[in-house]
């Protein structure tokens, strides 16, 4: 079967050209290597976190950008060389080094407890969900493959739905500060960033598992004519 070319997958386009911006936004404030420049808070005591965020953050990009490219129907049948290098760099270039770091800076995250759990919670299914991915290619189990690899990018994703969550969690939440909160903007700030945080992943998830499932009686019956007959 041809894949579809891209001009007829606008979404493909759209999709690349905000993950592009959005990783050249974030990048530029950690290119200096200086700490004073993080958008993240920075614990004084602990003199390995800021390093290790850099490393998160870049190594994130590299999935962000690789898996745009990746789950492209048209890249995977035109060059299925170039697709498994590329799919390993995404593997151990991006994923692994930040989900594993993932785990331990979002485990300290600044933003309250509720961040803490969804964070560490991210990173597992993350790292899961790639590794299960990676080992069905080794398999040759490739539409099982195919499955975990678009959950795995579901929540690289995440990260850009995150920040529009905060927007509206910021837009309803901050008229409460001083009913709900009672004045206090410390704890905002963490019901702020907890609700984010849980929303980000999970609703992007949840709906990629639903076209995942909606999409499989389709690929199931283009399949089906292809299959040898037994007699």
């Amino acid at each position: 079967m041809v894949a579809t070319p891209w001009w007829r997958r606008p979404w493909l386009a759209l999709l690349g050209s905000v993950a592009v911006v959005f990783v050249a936004f974030s990048l530029l404030p950690y290119l200096s290597l200086d700490p004073a420049r993080s958008r993240v808070p920075v614990p004084a005591s602990l003199r390995w976190y800021y390093p290790l965020l850099v490393v998160h953050i870049v190594c994130g990009a590299i999935a962000m950008l690789s898996g745009c490219v990746q789950i492209w129907p048209w890249f995977r049948q035109r060059f299925p060389r170039a697709h498994r290098r590329l799919g390993r760099l995404y593997v151990f270039g991006g994923v692994l080094p930040a989900g594993l770091i993932g785990l331990v800076i979002g485990a300290l995250s600044p933003f309250g407890p509720v961040l803490r759990v969804s964070n560490v919670l991210l990173a597992l299914l993350w790292l899961t969900f790639t590794v299960t991915g990676y080992r069905s290619a080794r398999q040759q189990r490739m539409a099982e493959h195919r499955k975990w690899m678009i959950r795995s990018f579901a929540l690289v994703m995440s990260v850009i739905t995150n920040r529009i969550w905060g927007v509206v969690a910021g837009i309803a939440l901050m008229p409460q500060l001083h009913t709900t909160f009672a004045g206090n903007e410390e704890l905002l700030r963490q019901a702020i960033a907890g609700i984010a945080g849980w929303l980000g992943w999970t609703l992007p998830l949840l709906l990629t598992q639903g076209w995942l499932e909606h999409r499989a009686p389709t690929e199931h019956t283009r399949a089906s004519p292809a299959l040898p007959i037994a007699g």
